[in-house]
């Protein structure tokens, strides 16, 4: 069998004839076949990779938009931030603003802070008017009750000047003339007029006010009210004396809170030129929660109190 075949190029130049293996053509036809087997496989790979890259590109356009929009959001944030920042800032000056406002209208009116209040509790005191204020001076002791000349014996520890023993007094006694008249220091209801020889303090007389205060004028040469009166601050209720134990004509003055001893000396000052003093000096009484309680209550006073003296700053009793 012949395992030759024969090639024939016909050109210009004529016609060439090759004499080749059957080899030869089968080697052509396998390298024909793995070509184009590879020219698939290439084809295949590039379509694949293009693929992929499509879906690579796809993802990572996907994460930069997630990541432009996150940068909005934050960019969006961060303004929101700054926004609320200002904000603040503004609030908090204009709550200085308010602060200095305030207290310039509380160095106005003569309040002064008490403390550690809020502003809240700044703004109601200073809220009150000068007739809510006369409101609560007329209500509760405040002012002299006798025309002052002085303290003869303080508030506090002392030496009694008849027993002679060492006794804590729970008022102040006031110096005064046999006779001299004694007026009410606020509304209230007289709940004793008369001898109380239990007290040691001779002829008495006790006032019950709103709120739980009470006032107490003792060694009284006189009493001109009744138990169960109301009285208006300001009224004559009596004359000093030296009835009970007592060395000398005076007036021993008292003031309570539910039954607890304050110094009469603070409500004696108290007026409306001093009237945030009581207020730093005297801790027993809850001030802010009383205001609050009389800040809408308005009392027109129908008389005034007849003693005009204070007590000066440099009296015996501070």
């Amino acid at each position: 069998m012949d395992k030759h075949f024969t090639v024939t190029i016909h050109d210009d130049n004529g016609y060439k004839q090759f004499n080749l293996h059957k080899f030869v053509k089968k080697a052509f036809l396998y390298a024909g076949l793995f070509l184009l087997v590879l020219t698939f496989i290439a084809v295949g790979t590039i379509l694949y990779l293009d693929y992929s890259v499509d879906e690579v590109q796809k993802k990572r356009d996907a994460i930069e938009q997630a990541y432009e929009a996150m940068k909005k959001q934050n960019r969006e944030l961060e303004e929101s931030m700054e926004q609320t920042r200002s904000s603040l800032l503004e609030k908090k000056k204009e709550l200085h603003q308010l602060s200095d406002s305030l207290t310039e209208i509380e160095t106005l009116i003569g309040l002064k802070p008490l403390g550690d209040e809020s502003l809240a509790e700044r703004v109601s005191i200073a809220k009150l008017s000068s007739a809510q204020r006369a409101t609560l001076l007329q209500l509760l002791p405040s002012g002299s009750p006798i025309e002052y000349h002085g303290i003869t014996s303080k508030f506090g520890y002392r030496v009694h000047p008849t027993l002679g023993t060492k006794e804590f007094h729970r008022g102040s006694d006031m110096k005064a003339k046999l006779n001299t008249p004694v007026y009410a220091t606020a509304d209230g209801l007289v709940e004793w007029a008369g001898y109380h020889k239990r007290s040691g303090f001779g002829r008495l007389i006790i006032l019950e006010h709103v709120y739980g205060f009470k006032s107490y004028y003792g060694h009284l040469n006189r009493v001109v009210v009744k138990s169960g009166k109301f009285v208006k601050k300001g009224e004559l209720i009596g004359y000093t004396g030296n009835s009970g134990l007592s060395n000398g004509p005076h007036l021993h003055y008292e003031i309570r809170f539910i039954y607890r001893a304050l110094n009469p000396f603070y409500f004696i000052k108290w007026t409306q030129q001093n009237y945030n003093e009581i207020f730093q000096k005297e801790h027993k009484v809850p001030w802010q929660s009383l205001i609050t309680a009389t800040s809408r209550i308005k009392v027109i006073p129908q008389m005034q109190i007849q003693p005009s003296s204070q007590p000066e700053q440099k009296s015996q009793e501070k």
